[in-house]
């Protein structure tokens, strides 16, 4: 890799220990992946907390955060103290909500651990987001700015949506990043790396949410882990739809980048999205292949004894929060069944500003912050069968919960909870 002076003295230490490992680790990553040199990032968005990696291997934390630090965001065995980030640095989702680690069956020594992590980095300028969606929550970098993101929902948006340009990287890349401003240059940092390489032409256009989330299911099958442009009958789409497409795709494929000619950042046309280029390949999404993708997300439920009833993933906006608090409003979710609906911490206090807390509370949900089961592994004492609005979570909670996932709508989801009964059906 060709370093400039100033990474080359970073690297030989002058700038410190902790910057000389990050460097080091940076050089590793890079020339593993082929890269020529390093660029410059100015926004990051990882994990520091210092509970994720013992909470979910439920071992004791140990609460000395610059060990944490070197070996989860440096991968260095040698503990070096943690510096300054020298770029906007934000935390992403992690393992615990504070204000409700007790319904997620943690400990208040392992929540108390959590807030000091939280005092430790914040100190040091890492932003506690906490949460999957940072750009819900004032994180919304620009058109062109080169990134260092975490969490393949968010790392979609950021491409795709804002025209932003990252990878899904990792947590010591992310933490490396912080600290030094670089990152590898490689794959989605370079145009014509962008450039959709697949076209898919709806022919059955999304409308709901749920809509949104089979097309990105099945686009990600399509295209794996390539660039889909979707050509044909879309209709304006909402944040929320773009958000829930490109967390299904990233999920069931592994796209970090799509176009939507007219509606994302880098696609005002056919042509523009593909550079002039034929695509490799041509998909049809039509109403049959609506249904497999349904089929598919449901195949591996069949009790419609529903007991858990989980929302927010990815995290939910401040409108999908009103949605859900005027479904709700005065009813009564089943005494069989648990509702959990997630949302950023900054969204959760508008919410109890707003009231729409207090609406899913009397109904007998609960509303989280800060993680969600596909990160903590937490589900109600009991849970045989979860009903979630998420292609995501249908996706991966029945491998990581062991329990039957069913997906659907929002209404779906809600008359699940009121009667512990699955409905749902295309």
């Amino acid at each position: 890799m060709r370093l400039s002076d100033r990474e080359k003295a970073m690297l030989d230490g002058a700038e410190g220990p902790a910057r000389q490992r990050a460097m080091d680790l940076l050089v590793r990553y890079g020339t593993a992946l082929g890269a020529e040199r390093l660029i410059p990032v100015t926004n990051v968005a990882g994990t520091w907390s210092s509970t994720t990696p013992w909470v979910q291997a439920d071992l004791d934390a140990p609460d000395d955060f610059d060990t944490i630090f070197s070996r989860f965001n440096l991968d260095s065995d040698d503990t070096v103290e943690t510096p300054q980030a020298v770029v906007s640095t934000c935390q992403l989702i992690h393992g615990i909500d504070t204000r409700n680690h007790a319904l997620q069956g943690f400990s208040r020594e392992k929540a108390e651990l959590q807030r000091k992590s939280e005092e430790f980095f914040g100190r040091r300028g890492v932003q506690w987001a906490s949460t999957c969606t940072p750009y819900q929550v004032g994180n919304v970098p620009v058109k062109g700015e080169h990134l260092a993101w975490m969490e393949s929902s968010a790392v979609v948006y950021a491409n795709a949506v804002l025209g932003a340009r990252t990878n899904v990287e990792g947590r010591e890349s992310t933490g490396a990043a912080s600290i030094t401003g670089l990152i590898p240059d490689f794959s989605l940092h370079i145009t014509e790396n962008r450039l959709a390489t697949h076209r898919v032409r709806v022919e059955a256009a999304p409308e709901t949410m749920m809509d949104w989330g089979l097309l990105g299911y099945a686009a990600g099958e399509m295209v794996v882990d390539d660039i889909p442009l979707l050509s044909g009958a879309i209709p304006q789409p909402r944040p929320m739809h773009l958000k829930h497409f490109g967390a299904a795709a990233a999920s069931s494929g592994g796209v970090e980048m799509y176009h939507i000619p007219g509606v994302t950042a880098e696609a005002s046309s056919e042509e523009e999205a593909l550079g002039g280029r034929a695509p490799r390949e041509e998909f049809v999404y039509d109403e049959a292949a609506r249904r497999r993708a349904f089929e598919h997300i449901n195949a591996q439920a069949s009790n419609r004894s529903v007991d858990f009833v989980m929302l927010g993933c990815p995290h939910n906006s401040i409108e999908q929060m009103w949605q859900i608090a005027a479904l709700l409003d005065g009813r009564r979710i089943s005494s069989n069944v648990a509702l959990w609906v997630h949302t950023p911490r900054q969204i959760r206090a508008l919410c109890d500003d707003c009231g729409y807390t207090a609406v899913i509370e009397r109904a007998g949900g609960h509303v989280m912050s800060d993680s969600c089961p596909a990160i903590n592994r937490a589900t109600p004492p009991g849970t045989e069968v979860i009903a979630t609005d998420s292609c995501k979570q249908a996706h991966y909670l029945p491998a990581i919960t062991g329990k039957e996932t069913w997906f659907g709508s929002l209404e779906h989801c809600i008359d699940a909870a009121m009667t512990g009964r699955w409905s749902g059906e295309l």
